[in-house]
């Protein structure tokens, strides 16, 4: 919102306080002031001149050679632009002016003709060329005849003005106004706000036997107001509303479009003109839009409607795009001789609507969209018709022809001194506050210290008891609210134990070569359920992006397979990553999916290279495996983890799978991709993991427990057993702990043979037990008759036989 020093004057009295000032003073009160633009900062030297002859330049075709009338000398001035014409005024930089961009105006001689100083177009004046009215868009700007001549052309057109660009949030519309801003100032200085004096003549002829009103939804539409006005005459507005819609960002184009938009920034009121006898009907009704309707608008594009848009209508054919913009087929021109100024409330989703569809972002569609005060809808009409009897001679018949179903109901609200004091921190006392809302022109009645306020409808944006607060806070001042520190206990921060965890698994994981990804949520329908720890139903998006991820995905395998396959695409073919994500899974009777933590992780290519050694390791199950292990170890979970061999799980290698078991119940799978998949992926042997993170975290885990560095030796005894190829060598493991007894510390195992000098479908298992007793040295005898009873138990169980 760009605001006129000079013009906000006539509405709130500024004596005695600069344009910074003021900004200043509106921005600490919760406003921002963008910045403030100061005309005519230096231009000097340009006066207004009377062109009292013109000829031909002798050596140019497109130059004339002027005699200028400056008030004290005439001049000659030579001038290239295609309007200059005697009798004109027009503005004159004189030798020694100063032009924006510290342009200097000196004498000189063009194609032999001496120029004492130029005749300015507006742009010239500095004036943005799309502000500039299309007749002087091209060539230089002509004065009305009442200007004295030799005066200051600067202030002629407003140029000793300075402008505030205030930086609005939406919801402050009630800014969006030079009455607005004036309540606002007035409220910041303490002073009283000026209105408009209306007042009018009127016809004895009725303004609605001349037109009728008919709204077919009133919470689209309200209130609707038309004024006609008859003998309009139709001409260039006055120069000081051009030189304030110009420094307002709005181009002039006659006197009633020009006052129409001059009542927008008024009043915050956007108004339309129609052109009565170009309507077509005695009735304006208000409709929606049938859908595939057409209009063509004020800027000759035809637009196809649609039944969200708000139509306004001559009963048969649209003429305006409600709140947004007019139609060309009622558009006010120079023959126009009868007008009808329409004001209304529009509701501002409808407006929006249409707005956003049609890509029309108008100076009127951005109030109603924010909402216009409803109590000015009558006024601003009224004003305007007004303006129109001013400055275009109309005549205003009586009355109005309108539909009114507005319910204008102020807010109460009622809040009490100490409430305020306690959120503020401050120690206003019961006047102080009373003065505020005062001000603020709120009605305020006291009950002790209770205030009851009454809320104008101009301040839409204040609702609730904290919106009170903030306008006492704005206006007592931020800075004069104290500073002060909470006041209570405290405690030091600290990551909790499931986010421990989780840093220590990025730690574990990156220490043991693997690189972080952070991939899509989203997925394709064909990925959704790929590698899923649970058989869910996968969650479409309502509006996807594209087919490729419209779906919440299930498992993190899939995106890290793509990474892969992308990466090898670019002879990246040994690559380690791993990610912690979450994924979705739907829930029975719940709109929201449960959001469940997993890690993953897809290795391929090559583990370790060391070329001088001449040593290649290629990626396998038990490096795969070994970093699980190095994970559920630095969880604690190691004692409670289990891995049994899987032969079902979709793409994954049948022979090379295993389930994770965590207390007995399945939290994860590990394996290689089965060669199909590989295949089609374009990859080495590939291996992965997958868990869910949160059960894993949230698992019991034993406090840590120190014991005394033993004071007595260990006994080891390794055993090579026989058994079927099929046989599990967790489950042999499982059998030597149980019947190894309390003796039995440790047993891993070392080895495993098939081949040559073995018997078919058998294999050979190596295992190393160690047998320790904290509290004294164990005899030969004690550990043998343990040990005997291990190799009773693994042949009767396992039916395993002692290697020869």
């Amino acid at each position: 919102m760009f605001v006129s020093y000079k013009w906000l004057q006539e509405y709130v009295d500024l004596s005695g306080i600069s344009a910074d000032e003021l900004a200043e003073k509106i921005t600490k009160s919760g406003i921002e002031v963008e910045g403030v633009e100061k005309k005519s900062e230096g231009l000097k030297g340009i006066v207004i001149g009377h062109v009292v002859e013109r000829e031909p330049h002798p050596n140019a075709d497109k130059l004339n050679v002027c005699q200028v009338d400056l008030g004290n000398e005439t001049v000659q001035i030579v001038c290239g632009a295609p309007n200059v014409d005697k009798g004109q005024k027009v503005a004159v930089a004189t030798v020694g002016a100063v032009l924006p961009g510290n342009f200097k105006i000196k004498k000189a001689k063009l194609r032999g003709e001496v120029s004492h100083g130029m005749i300015c177009s507006l742009k010239e004046l500095g004036i943005d060329s799309k502000l500039v009215a299309k007749e002087y868009a091209t060539g230089i700007f002509v004065f009305p005849s009442d200007v004295e001549v030799g005066t200051d052309a600067l202030l002629a057109l407003g140029l000793d003005d300075e402008i505030l660009e205030l930086g609005l949030t939406p919801n402050r519309s009630d800014a969006l106004s030079m009455l607005g801003v004036a309540y606002e100032v007035g409220a910041i200085l303490g002073r009283d706000v000026k209105w408009p004096e209306i007042s009018t003549e009127e016809a004895a002829e009725k303004a609605s036997d001349f037109i009728t009103i008919k709204v077919d939804n009133a919470e689209d539409n309200p209130l609707y107001i038309a004024k006609v006005i008859k003998d309009v005459k139709i001409g260039p507005s006055p120069l000081w509303m051009q030189t304030r819609l110009m420094a307002s960002g709005i181009r002039p184009h006659n006197n009633v479009v020009d006052i129409t938009n001059f009542i927008l920034l008024e009043y915050g009121q956007p108004l339309h003109a129609f052109d009565y006898d170009r309507l077509g009907s005695k009735e304006i009704v208000v409709r929606r839009a049938k859908d595939a309707e057409k209009i063509t608008t004020l800027d000759e594009a035809e637009r196809t409607l649609t039944s969200d848009h708000l139509v306004i209508t001559n009963g048969t054919e649209p003429v305006a795009i409600a709140g947004v913009m007019g139609g060309a087929n009622s558009e006010v021109k120079q023959d126009t001789t009868t007008v009808i100024i329409e004001s209304a409330y529009f509701a501002g989703t409808v407006v929006r609507k249409a707005s956003k569809d049609h890509g029309l972002r108008s100076e009127a569609s951005a109030r109603f969209e924010k909402g216009v005060d409803p109590a000015r809808v009558r006024a601003a009409g009224e004003r305007a018709a007004q303006l129109i009897s001013e400055y275009a001679g109309g005549t205003i018949l009586a009355g109005t022809a309108e539909f009114d179903e507005m319910k204008m109901e102020p807010k109460v609200i009622s809040i009490t001194l100490d409430k305020i004091n306690t959120l503020l921190g401050t120690s206003m006392t019961v006047s102080e506050v009373e003065s505020i809302f005062t001000r603020l022109q709120f009605g305020v009645e006291r009950d002790n210290e209770t205030f009851i306020v009454t809320v104008p409808t101009r301040r839409g944006d204040i609702t609730i008891e904290a919106d009170l607060v903030e306008e006492a806070a704005r206006l007592y001042g931020y800075d004069n609210i104290p500073a002060t520190l909470p006041i209570g206990e405290t405690a030091p921060g600290r990551l909790t134990d499931y986010q421990l965890k989780r840093r220590k698994t990025r730690s574990i994981l990156e220490g043991a070569g693997l690189n972080q990804a952070v991939t899509y949520s989203l997925t394709s329908k064909e990925k959704a359920a790929q590698f899923a720890l649970e058989n869910r139903e996968s969650i479409t998006l309502a509006m996807p992006m594209s087919e490729e991820r419209s779906q919440l995905r299930l498992s993190i395998v899939p995106q890290l397979l793509e990474v892969l396959k992308y990466n090898n695409a670019r002879s990246i073919d040994s690559l380690a990553l791993y990610e912690i994500g979450a994924v979705f899974l739907k829930q029975d009777g719940e709109e929201l999916p449960e959001e469940r933590e997993h890690v993953a992780a897809a290795m391929t290519g090559l583990w370790e290279s060391h070329l001088w050694q001449g040593e290649k390791k290629p990626v396998d199950f038990f490096v795969a495996k070994g970093i699980l292990e190095a994970l559920f170890n630095e969880l604690g979970l190691n004692s409670q983890v289990e891995y049994r061999q899987a032969e079902n799980i979709a793409d994954m290698h049948p022979g090379r799978t295993a389930e994770i078991l965590l207390n007995g119940r399945v939290i994860g799978f590990i394996g290689q991709i089965h060669p199909t998949l590989q295949k089609e992926l374009d990859l080495k042997e590939t291996f992965i993991f997958e868990l869910s993170f949160k059960d894993a975290a949230l698992a019991d885990v034993a406090p840590i427990a120190y014991q005394v560095i033993p004071r007595f030796p260990s006994i080891s005894r390794d055993i090579a057993l026989v058994v079927d190829t099929n046989t599990v060598a967790g489950d042999i493991k499982k059998v030597i702990i149980e019947a190894g007894g309390s003796l039995l510390k440790e047993v891993s195992i070392f080895d495993l043979y098939e081949g040559e000098h073995m018997e078919a479908g058998k294999k050979s298992l190596a295992y190393s037990l160690k047998y320790f007793d904290p509290e004294r040295t164990l005899t030969d005898e004690e550990v043998t008759k343990a040990h005997e009873k291990v190799l009773t138990a693994v042949k009767e169980k396992s039916g395993a036989e002692l290697r020869g």
